[in-house]
């Protein structure tokens, strides 16, 4: 089971991060968001920011759809990130180990330049 504080630990390890002022957690690098928590928005209410769930760039539609479809039970989307390379993630339902995995690898695709 992983916590907010257990999303700061492991983002903040990885060098060049920078933790951008929330109300939750928001890190990136390079100015680019690799992992932040989750702003959700229900119609008719004010939006709610989550820490128990962390929004992940997973960087592109294929890795997005194999860890949805694989494991429904930890990753989830909303219509409103439909066609972008993020995913949520539960963090009571994940590992400690398995979120350092997911961080590194968001960490290793935003710290790239983006592709010509």
């Amino acid at each position: 089971m992983a916590t907010a504080d257990d999303v700061r630990r492991l983002a903040l390890a990885m060098p060049e991060t920078v933790e951008i002022p929330s109300d939750g957690f928001d890190f990136r690098v390079h100015n680019r968001g690799f992992i932040w928590s989750y702003p959700e928005r229900e119609p008719g209410k004010p939006r709610r920011i989550r820490t128990d769930v962390a929004v992940l760039y997973v960087g592109d539609e294929a890795e997005k759809q194999a860890l949805l479809l694989g494991e429904p039970a930890l990753f989830f989307t909303v219509p409103s990130y439909d066609g972008l390379p993020l995913v949520m993630v539960r963090l009571p339902s994940v590992t400690v180990d398995r979120l350092e995995e997911l961080i590194t690898d968001a960490w290793q695709m935003r710290r790239q330049p983006p592709p010509p």
